[in-house]
């Protein structure tokens, strides 16, 4: 074998902070098969302190792309590294939820009297508060009485990621400066979905025919009233009735641009994850442009090519239709993970239900509607109207790797094996003061690696009930 080629790489789609649990076990994967690691991340979070940056600045939502880079930080744990330490802290940092406190506590930091400072290098550190004052400026030139910004339970990352964003009028330049300050190896990748430095909302259209616009209003919404369309019988998107009141951010002055869709418009830095159920299932979702219409847009072109050059395709846990799908939906994706080079294409299926699918509802999403979800993202990314038969789900999604336990979703094991999937029961670990079993990291590993083809499953080594295949 000729030792230069490249070896095939893994590709992950996933959002930010449940994958992020899963880092050190994809680490350990590609450590494992020594090859290149991409994670593919959504840049349509318009919720937290995203939303006021979108609202201010336009641009991307950031926040996932952020905190997976800094996730990234490499840890030595033979070997005592405070600066590393101390960008990761510094970079995940958020500022007070009290607006008087939080700006006080920014101008400590833009002035370097913060001691959040303290263990990193002079060089780092004038290198980053040329960016964060940047960002500062913009946002007192931006000042507007509709408009001011709002420092509350801001993240230092997302700021300095958008100041070298608008210093350098590329989002993935943006990326790779905040990869070399983290020392993120060169061999993982953090790409955006859409390479892009505009802002690209999502919208649901649910069964019932109610559309719901914003990712943060789908997933867990600021109020408990939902900013929604309702569709009559064969009415198009673009002539539904918007339940939705003018408010002082539709004043003339604001920072949005015309046309910016009334429910997109309102800050939604506070929400909780804790959030009733949908009325009804999540049939499709698809990007919007300013005015609420619908568009299909084109994948990263880096994410086309990572897919290509893919050994293993890894859906991960997280938000189905929130932190997935946007990416799967793009133009591009599709065709490229039916591409037969790419021998193994895994779900990661979620240890609970959530309010995306169909948690607190008559109907939770079982295996086969997570499977069913990712095909027929996959092929609206392909423009395959009407979906496809389940002899075709294969081409998506040839493994699933589940938990078992009270309140995982079910697996239907017998009905899979019949469409060629495989389903690989791994048993998790129970947290105190947590309802819901987690992955067991170790165990994890080891069932992707079983998948990958690396293991032979009679010896792997694990605790009693580890795993299963």
């Amino acid at each position: 074998m000729d030792s230069t080629i490249k070896p095939r790489g893994i590709v992950v789609f996933s959002g930010g902070s449940a994958a992020n649990n899963l880092v050190d076990v994809f680490k350990s994967v590609r450590e494992n098969k020594k090859c290149p690691l991409s994670y593919v991340i959504p840049i349509s979070d318009n919720g937290g302190s995203s939303s006021e940056l979108i609202r201010v600045f336009g641009g991307p939502g950031i926040g996932d792309v952020r905190s997976r880079l800094v996730r990234l930080i490499p840890s030595d744990p033979d070997h005592d590294d405070s600066e590393k330490s101390a960008i990761k802290t510094f970079f995940n940092h958020r500022l007070p939820k009290d607006r008087v406190l939080a700006k006080q506590e920014w101008f400590a930091i833009v002035e370097a009297e913060h001691p959040l400072w303290e263990h990193i290098s002079s060089a780092k550190k004038e290198l980053i508060r040329s960016f964060l004052n940047l960002v500062n400026f913009e946002i007192a030139k931006r000042k507007r009485p509709s408009s001011t910004f709002n420092f509350e339970a801001a993240s230092i990352g997302n700021l300095f990621l958008t100041g070298a964003r608008l210093f350098s009028g590329s989002f993935e330049s943006a990326i790779y400066l905040l990869s070399s300050i983290c020392s993120v190896p060169s061999h993982t990748s953090v790409l955006p979905a859409i390479n892009t430095n505009f802002t690209h909302h999502i919208s649901a259209g649910l069964a019932n025919g109610t559309i719901i616009t914003g990712q943060n209003s789908i997933s867990h919404p600021t109020t408990p009233s939902l900013p929604t369309q309702t569709l009559q019988p064969h009415e198009p998107p673009s002539t539904a009735t918007m339940n939705s009141q003018p408010t002082a951010d539709d004043e003339p002055e604001d920072a949005n641009p015309p046309g910016t869709h009334p429910t997109l418009r309102a800050p939604a830095i506070s929400f909780s994850k804790t959030t009733s159920a949908l009325p009804a299932r999540i049939n499709r979702i698809w990007y919007i442009n300013p005015y609420g219409a619908e568009i299909r847009l084109t994948a990263n072109p880096r994410v086309i090519s990572a897919l290509l050059n893919a050994d293993a395709v890894v859906y991960s846990i997280g938000s189905l239709y929130t932190s997935i799908v946007p990416s799967l939906i793009l133009k591009g994706v599709g065709d490229a993970l039916r591409d037969e080079k790419i021998r193994y294409k895994i779900l990661i299926l979620n240890a609970v239900n959530d309010r995306e699918t169909g948690a607190g509802s008559d109907a939770p999403y079982s295996a086969m509607d997570f499977v069913g979800a990712v095909v027929k993202a996959a092929n609206e990314s392909r423009g395959v109207e009407g979906g496809v038969g389940r002899e075709e789900w294969r081409e998506y999604v040839t493994h699933i790797v589940h938990l078992v336990g009270e309140g995982t979703p079910v697996v239907e094991r017998e009905e899979l094996a019949g469409l060629g999937i495989e389903c690989v029961r791994v048993y998790g670990r129970r947290v105190e003061g947590e309802e819901y079993v987690r992955y067991d990291e170790r165990a994890l590993v080891q069932a992707l690696e079983v998948v990958m083809g690396g293991v032979d499953p009679r010896l792997v080594k694990s605790r009693r009930n580890t795993l299963e295949n």
